[in-house]
């Protein structure tokens, strides 16, 4: 039997025949032309989401009607699509060397509008997970959780949620790197304090507009981390083929600038989105050999919703079988189900591990 063909739907790079006046005027000061949707989002949110947090706060014109509205506009419109671009433009830097200061506006600006306080995003995903690898020693590492457990989650995002920074900047002192823990510092603090003067001043547009998306943003960080994290071979656990998945073929790809491809961008981590799908191509019998978990369909929140629900029914017909002999729905979910087990960290071979 032929193996299942691969049609991927998910966006890549097609160089356009030529560039208009304000694509040109945007090229000059970026990097990586296959970047330019981050300028028009950054350009998106400074004309339409800043006006609008602005409007709340203005004295006299917040009603609680509005809060909904505004929700509405952050969340359906900009949260996703700018929690990516943070993640893409932290590996991989926007803005050209001479323009370098810019850098600073995608998460000094636009990050408290969308609960991600200035500096921790970098400190964390750059300089701690992706060294750990989702290992022991990674601070958000999923391994020692039931991972269809919503009891083991709930214990999980209560960590992150109350101790992640105090054990972030522990982790960087360990690592010697006190100027790390000095940005966390300052951009933590700076985030609590604008909360605090807004919420002396104006309580309500101060909920509305950084206290509710500070909350859902560390709680869908952690569902999604655990949704990337959740099948892990505990025989191999540094292996990125076995320790991450890949969800293709899905909006959330062509919102979230291929944040799917989580497998990839763990095997290198400063690759770029629009090249996610030519590697799973390529690397297919890779995949095939380590029995990766590819879905089709589903991104990882709806991956964390189904495994908190044990719908391993769903699951296993959203699984992509990429090998020669398709596998029974039942073998499927043994699969699946094989790699959600508890894992003892504390084994010497688990802390000896490192990332691949």
């Amino acid at each position: 039997m032929t193996a299942r063909e691969l049609h991927l739907t998910d966006p890549v790079f097609v160089p356009p025949t030529s560039y208009n006046a304000l694509e040109r005027a945007a090229l000059a000061l970026i990097r990586d032309p296959r970047d330019l949707p981050f300028v028009w989002l950054t350009l998106q949110m400074t004309f339409v989401l800043l006006p609008t947090a602005a409007f709340l706060f203005w004295p006299g014109n917040f009603r609680w009607w509005m809060a909904p509205l505004y929700w509405a506009l952050l969340f359906g419109v900009f949260f996703d699509r700018y929690i990516l671009m943070l993640h893409n433009t932290s590996h991989r830097p926007l803005f050209k060397r001479q323009y370098n200061g810019l850098k600073f506006y995608i998460p000094w600006v636009l990050g408290p509008l969308c609960g991600e306080t200035p500096e921790t995003y970098y400190i964390h995903h750059i300089t701690m997970h992706h060294a750990e690898g989702n290992l022991p020693r990674d601070l958000s590492s999923t391994m020692k959780y039931q991972r269809d457990s919503a009891l083991d989650f709930f214990r999980y995002w209560s960590d992150f949620f109350f101790l992640a920074m105090f054990r972030l900047g522990g982790y960087q002192l360990g690592k010697k790197r006190a100027r790390l823990v000095l940005w966390l510092l300052v951009g933590e603090l700076s985030f609590y304090a604008l909360v605090a003067v807004g919420f002396a001043f104006a309580p309500a547009p101060t909920l509305t507009v950084f206290i509710v998306p500070f909350l859902l943003c560390r709680f869908l960080m952690m569902a999604g981390n655990w949704g990337q994290h959740a099948f892990i071979d505990g025989s191999d656990p540094g292996n990125s083929l076995k320790s991450s998945i890949t969800c293709i073929n899905v909006r959330y790809n062509r919102r979230a600038f291929n944040d799917g491809y989580h497998i990839s961008h763990h095997l290198q981590a400063n690759r770029h989105w629009t090249e996610h799908p030519a590697e799973l191509l390529q690397n297919r019998a890779k995949y095939v050999a380590a029995e990766a978990i590819v879905f089709e369909g589903i991104d990882f929140f709806q991956v964390w919703f189904l495994l908190m629900t044990k719908n391993w029914k769903s699951l296993a017909s959203h699984f992509v079988d990429l090998g020669e002999t398709p596998r029974s729905e039942q073998q499927i979910i043994a699969l699946l189900q094989s790699r959600v087990q508890r894992l003892d960290v504390t084994r010497p071979e688990m802390l000896a591990a490192v990332p691949a």
